[in-house]
């Protein structure tokens, strides 16, 4: 029954995790009066389980790229839920997107280069606004240290630092373990 909300790639068979978060997001659908109707159409593809050091865990919840926006409309009271459900974990919900790579040849239908959304680079930044959301992001610095590592810094919007400042930690851990990249978060005043 579960299953309806998890759809991997190429029809593969979901995890015991990841069943186990497609079966809260069924129990949801079935018992939350408000979020019912915007949870029927929407499923997941995949979920995974981070650590965040300190002992904390965060849960990944991988969404397909056309649903994202569908989910952001609800993604404040969605996770609440699931945070309650999964003891006090942190969850994200992050798009599925492809990285092509640069010798990335088309069709013989399609001409042109490949798309800007699909570089390294675009995926990472999207991934870091995906991580952040609803918050916005003001402002980003890369500072390169003198032994060779470069840290990002991302300054986010202080209206809501009130409800983000305890979860950049979390922020910070899940972009490192996605896209190997350190990252430090601050607030703009």
């Amino acid at each position: 029954m579960s299953n309806q909300k998890i759809k991997k790639a190429g029809g593969a068979e979901p995890d015991e995790f990841e069943a186990s978060v497609a079966q809260e997001l069924l129990n949801l659908e079935m018992t939350s009066t408000e979020l019912k109707a915007s949870l029927r159409d929407l499923y997941i593809t995949a979920a995974k389980e981070v650590d965040c050091g300190a002992g904390r865990k965060a849960i990944i919840i991988y969404v397909p790229y056309k649903l994202q926006k569908s989910f952001q409309k609800i993604q404040a009271r969605l996770v609440r839920e699931l945070e309650k459900k999964f003891s006090g974990k942190h969850v994200i919900i992050v798009a599925q997107r492809n990285i092509l790579g640069k010798s990335y040849a088309r069709s013989q239908k399609t001409t042109g280069l490949r798309p800007r959304s699909r570089t390294l680079t675009a995926v990472q930044d999207a991934i870091l606004e995906d991580i952040v959301y609803p918050t916005e992001i003001t402002g980003k610095r890369t500072r390169c240290k003198v032994d060779g590592r470069r840290i990002l810094k991302v300054y986010l919007d202080g209206r809501d630092q009130a409800n983000v400042e305890g979860r950049t930690d979390t922020y910070a851990a899940v972009y490192g373990k996605l896209t190997n990249k350190q990252v430090s978060f601050h607030f703009s005043s």
